[in-house]
């Protein structure tokens, strides 16, 4: 019995230690790494996911994410207003369908911005952020070494500051961690910090998919004045 309450106390010492230490960037990355996705399932995730997102600005839009991140395959099949968008990218082919026909005017096309560019924009957010923090390991991407506690709405958190080589993207971004488990909790960014513009994202449950913990609703605001934009919830599609 006193051997066990001794490696109880072990347990219990190691893990205020850890805690308590000074975690690198890469350090604290790779620990958050382990909490969402601790089988390395993202590199190779085949999958659907469902997005329903709901702002005070717009109607409900339903998205349904087809994802072979292996074969380079990426679908997105938006309803919103009546409209069923598909866009579909198979390596270098790229199909778009409204309402399930390929023919569509260009007039059309320019109003409900129905194009081959926007459906790869759109698979570069959705695999960025479902793919957080896992892509943050991606080149290009620069992790500074120092983290910082901050306090964000009343929690205390470990800050990861980011930014990017040029070519890859000019944004600044901060990612919160919660200090005990390394759940990505928030997310922030800016395009330019002096001014204070930009959004944070606030992480809220967790819903897991093939093995990844995904932080299952998200709600933005904007970072100038606190100012609501929208939620996005993540279900399992079938």
């Amino acid at each position: 019995m006193k051997t066990r309450y001794f490696y109880l106390a072990i347990i219990l010492f190691q893990s205020i230690y850890t805690y308590g230490q000074n975690l690198t960037g890469e350090q604290l990355l790779n620990n958050a790494i382990a909490f969402h996705d601790p089988q390395n399932n993202w590199k190779t995730f085949q999958g659907k996911l469902l997005i329903e997102m709901e702002s005070p600005k717009a109607a409900l839009r339903s998205t349904r994410i087809e994802l072979d991140l292996p074969a380079n395959y990426f679908k997105s099949t938006v309803k919103q207003n009546n409209h069923i968008i598909e866009s579909e990218l198979n390596k270098e082919e790229c199909i778009l369908k409204l309402n399930g026909s390929t023919t569509i005017t260009k007039k059309v096309k320019d109003s409900l911005r129905i194009t081959c560019d926007r459906a790869q924009l759109m698979k570069n957010y959705y695999t960025y952020l479902y793919g957080l923090p896992m892509k943050l390991k991606d080149p290009g991407t620069r992790i500074d070494p120092k983290v910082v506690k901050q306090t964000f709405k009343g929690k205390e958190y470990l800050v990861l500051k980011v930014n990017y080589e040029k070519e890859v993207g000019q944004d600044t971004w901060y990612f919160y961690f919660d200090p005990k488990t390394y759940a990505m909790e928030i997310y922030q960014f800016f395009h330019d910090e002096s001014k204070n513009d930009g959004e944070y994202i606030l992480l809220t449950d967790l819903i897991t998919i093939h093995g990844i913990q995904f932080p299952k609703t998200r709600a933005w605001y904007y970072n100038k004045d606190n100012a609501y934009l929208a939620t996005d919830t993540l279900f399992k599609a079938q």
